[in-house]
């Protein structure tokens, strides 16, 4: 085999690590690992690492973490000096220039949690739960100008479990992912992957995700509102109103009852909420405004709530 790749990794979230490590422990050099800036978190506003820099630092890889990315001559120098055949792109969070997409001779890679083209864009795990897809997976793709529009390298396809949330699927496509990337820069240092274009027809949008999509709509049916509060985990989750404070839902089932859409039926220490088209949720566990999170027994007990009182 000839001699491993010189590889630069751009990443920042926690699903980008698994990339990182299986690259590490395949034997390919990563010369340089590029990270978002350090951001304040928590109540103190501390400033917190990156999980992909925590990783890189554990790895004893440099870092660094340019604050822009596009007209930075000094970033651009130093992967120019760095001369990387490779440009490894999982979750970074910037838009990669021209200049970087032109830079290596392996393009840029990047690992992407779709089945790609659908579900092009930041929040692809969330959206492809809260739509009700059976089915997603991974895609390794080289980077081109537009929004996750480059040719395909290998894509690996993975269930969705009814149980599913966006955190527990991006953890099992993180790994998965991290195994087809490892396979990626295998097959395109052998010569054995041949790219092939998107279907652009094809194309759906996962657009980022605000807070306003995690808002209960009760014109929609119980599956989909339990789609929506699965994808929308652990951010912007599943919100309501009650009696004038937010009610946050953190866990919930569809059951067969027929409840008004918007209203809620008690039975004993069980709360149910009305959705579209005669079908209803059972309510799990939630967390009331200013309150811990609370199983629907304890909400029931401590606030009383009546049948045919509203939500929203």
């Amino acid at each position: 085999m000839s001699q491993s790749p010189n590889l630069v990794f751009c990443g920042t979230p926690s699903f980008a690590v698994p990339a990182l490590e299986g690259l590490v422990g395949a034997g390919f050099r990563v010369t340089l690992a590029v990270t978002q800036p350090d951001r304040p978190r928590g109540r103190g506003m501390e400033l917190a690492l990156s999980p992909v820099k925590e990783a890189a630092l554990k790895l004893g890889l440099p870092v660094i973490q340019p604050e822009k990315i596009k007209n930075n001559e000094e970033f651009r120098t130093q992967l120019e000096g760095i001369h990387p055949d490779g440009i490894i792109v999982v979750g970074y969070g910037r838009m990669i220039p021209q200049w970087m997409i032109d830079l290596p001779r392996l393009g840029n890679i990047n690992l992407h949690a779709s089945l790609l083209p659908k579900y092009r864009g930041a929040a692809p795990i969330q959206w492809a739960i809260a739509r009700g897809e059976s089915t997603t997976g991974v895609t390794t793709m080289r980077i081109d100008a537009g929004l996750d529009t480059g040719d395909i390298l290998l894509q690996k396809e993975v269930p969705i479990a009814p149980q599913d949330t966006a955190e527990t699927l991006g953890l099992r496509l993180a790994t998965i992912g991290a195994d087809l990337m490892v396979e990626t820069l295998r097959g395109l240092q052998a010569g054995t992957i041949n790219p092939r274009p998107q279907e652009h027809v094809q194309a759906t949008l996962a657009p980022i995700l605000q807070k306003e999509d995690g808002r209960i709509d009760f014109s929609l049916s119980a599956l989909e509102v339990h789609n929506r509060l699965r994808g929308f985990q652990p951010w912007p989750g599943a919100f309501t109103g009650f009696r004038g404070k937010a009610l946050n839902v953190w866990q919930a089932q569809p059951v067969e009852r027929r409840v008004a859409a918007g209203e809620l039926l008690v039975e004993k220490d069980r709360l149910i909420a009305g959705c579209a088209h005669s079908t209803s949720l059972e309510v799990l566990e939630v967390q009331p405004e200013g309150k811990k999170r609370m199983a629907a027994k304890a909400f029931v007990q401590g606030y009383r709530p009546r049948s045919g009182e509203k939500l929203g």
